[in-house]
């Protein structure tokens, strides 16, 4: 069993968030290198034989350009807040078509105190939406045990902080999974301790959730018309 991050992915994280300005990441983006980047590029080509398991069609790659981990550096053009940097390290782990299509993904965060783990579609267009909500609606048995199968709400949440008030337009509010229509993203997640990010079993259980997250996946992959 292999550690990949330890207290000074942490340390390194916290730091940041106080000092997240240019010249202190220059000075530090050695520890930046050996305790977050390039243990996590590790944890993400160590997923990938365990990703396989679960479907053909998705990756964990661990290319530096273009792969799953996300880059550090903010896009401040169109926010308020101009900081140069993230204060945490995500990877996605995507679908074979996502560059063609709208396709639902896995994702794990590394921050201090806030790390997880979770899968589904975020911030999809107007479009998509719309496609998910007709498919739960003429789908709702497969959709109730995908996503509310009881192991599954023991262990994950749905994120819910863009959830519409009233019932989408063109469905009946009486509707059996009419709160479920009323999401704007389909995510489903949970916490993860420091201790697990930092303990030698990380591989082993993002690979459990990997694989109890699959069906959930597979349900947005087949109302968006995608293989799994």
């Amino acid at each position: 069993m292999t550690a990949y991050f330890s207290d000074a992915s942490f340390k390194f994280l916290r730091g940041l968030a106080r000092h997240n300005e240019k010249p202190w990441f220059a000075e530090h983006k050695h520890q930046y290198e050996e305790h977050v980047r390039q243990p996590f590029l590790r944890l993400i080509a160590d997923l990938q034989p365990d990703l396989a398991q679960v479907s053909a069609h998705f990756r964990a790659d661990p290319r530096t350009v273009g792969g799953s981990l996300f880059r550090i550096y903010r896009d401040s053009r169109f926010s308020n807040d101009k900081t140069p940097y993230k204060t945490w390290q995500g990877a996605r782990l995507f679908h074979e078509r996502r560059k063609q299509v709208p396709a639902p993904s896995y994702y794990i965060h590394l921050a201090p105190g806030e790390s997880f783990v979770g899968a589904g579609i975020w911030h999809p267009e107007p479009d998509t939406q719309r496609r998910i909500r007709q498919f739960i609606f003429d789908n709702p048995g497969s959709w109730k045990a995908a996503a509310h199968a009881p192991a599954t709400r023991r262990r994950y949440e749905f994120e819910t902080s863009e959830k519409l008030v009233r019932a989408p337009r063109g469905f009946p509010a009486d509707f059996e999974c009419i709160d479920d229509l009323k999401h704007r993203n389909w995510v489903l997640w949970r916490p993860l301790d420091d201790a697990v990010m930092t303990g030698p079993r990380l591989r082993q259980t993002l690979a459990t959730d990997l694989a109890a997250l699959g069906p959930f996946v597979d349900y947005l992959c087949a109302a968006l018309d995608l293989e799994f």
